[in-house]
């Protein structure tokens, strides 16, 4: 038996909308990443694009578990004493609350040419709606997946 390697004309590509309200931020993004990248198929190729289109909607009520609230997101405008820094909870109480959902699904993709190809199949909103109804997405509920993905 030989092992199989996907072709670009064996890619099939789906919609899946998740709603992030109240689910726990890392198995959010662990799922989300998975999906992105393709290996919840039976036909994975690691050097292919397989994964799915994915809309995560409610970004901005998602949930932190214990003090990760209070930490920070780091980063450097190039410009000596230049660094600066911004809580987990200022950036969901801000204008972009879809960037720390963004920020821990980039983080769980490798660092490399195809997980950036595949960060462009990844669509977040911090409101209800979403602008991909032609597609008609199919909802993946991640609360229902393990009871540990949720906080009340």
């Amino acid at each position: 038996m030989k092992t199989f390697s996907a072709t670009p004309a064996d890619i099939e590509k789906n919609w899946v909308v998740i709603d992030a309200e109240g689910v726990v931020l890392g198995r959010l993004a662990s799922i989300v990443a998975m999906r992105l990248r393709g290996k919840h198929k039976a036909t994975f190729t690691p050097h292919m694009d397989m994964g799915d289109h994915v809309i995560v909607i409610n970004a901005d009520k998602v949930q932190l578990t214990g003090k990760k609230r209070d930490e920070h997101f780091y980063w450097h405008t190039g410009h000596p004493g230049g660094i600066k820094s911004r809580t987990k909870e200022q950036i969901l109480e801000g204008a972009h609350p879809e960037r720390v959902v963004f920020q821990a699904v980039k983080r769980m993709l490798p660092g490399n040419r195809l997980a950036r190809k595949q960060l462009t199949n990844l669509r977040i909103y911090a409101g209800a709606e979403h602008p991909h109804e032609a597609q008609s997405p199919a909802v993946l509920d991640v609360k229902t997946l393990n009871k540990k993905n949720t906080r009340v």
